[in-house]
């Protein structure tokens, strides 16, 4: 944004911005007398190294603080200096987002189990079929579509709080399965035929409709 257009105070901002916490709304302020101090082009970018500090930074610090105390009472001071010398930020990312590998098929059948159906049932075995030939995205869209997760444990499937289930609905074929993504549950209607099963689930695997979390 040029200079004028900043100096015209066109964004109202000044050194200050709001957070609602379990509903009031609270003014921080960036620096003494924050709110007083409007935002222009000449201390513009201190406003966004100040606002990156606090939003990134000293919001979180309590959060971190519990946890670096939590992490120190579970490890010795050898061990974390072990740890940390041969830890990678990609190692830490796996911790706490999951894996990004490839899904496999065969984990995700092996804990999974059924409700009104059997797992010899035509429409269990198409099921499998159909994830089996997804590409890699629609099974992860899949997977948030059913569970809400985006991305698995480093254990796979079974680093997960419950096992999954694919539940028979009574709806007719014409409607599109849909999931209880805390019981990480997916209801299935009793489709006809593979092809019918397969544009379902086609239809929910598009990236727009599957972050819908199952609500459809």
């Amino acid at each position: 944004m040029d200079p004028e257009t900043v100096d015209q105070d066109i964004l109202s901002l000044t050194f200050a911005y709001d957070v609602e916490e379990l509903g009031p709304r609270t003014t921080i302020e960036l620096c003494p007398d924050g709110k007083d101090i409007v935002v222009n082009s000449k201390n513009r970018k201190q406003y966004v190294n100040l606002l990156i500090q606090h939003r990134f930074v000293i919001s979180i610090a309590s959060q971190i603080a519990h946890f670096s105390q939590g992490f120190s009472d579970i490890t010795t001071s050898s061990i974390k200096t072990s740890l940390f010398r041969s830890l990678y930020l990609e190692d830490l990312d796996k911790m706490f987002d999951g894996s990004g590998a490839a899904i496999s098929v065969e984990d995700w059948k092996a804990h999974t189990d059924y409700n009104g159906y059997e797992e010899n049932d035509h429409q269990i075995s198409w099921f499998w079929k159909i994830v089996k030939c997804m590409s890699a995205e629609q099974r992860k869209v899949l997977l948030f579509f059913w569970t809400s997760i985006r991305y698995l444990p480093l254990e796979g499937f079974r680093g997960l709080d419950s096992r999954l289930c694919i539940s028979r609905t009574s709806e007719s074929c014409e409607h599109l399965p849909s999931a209880q993504t805390c019981l990480h549950l997916l209801r299935v209607p009793p489709y006809f035929n593979r092809v019918m099963m397969q544009n379902r689930l086609e239809m929910i695997t598009q990236e727009h409709i599957g972050c819908s979390f199952g609500n459809l």
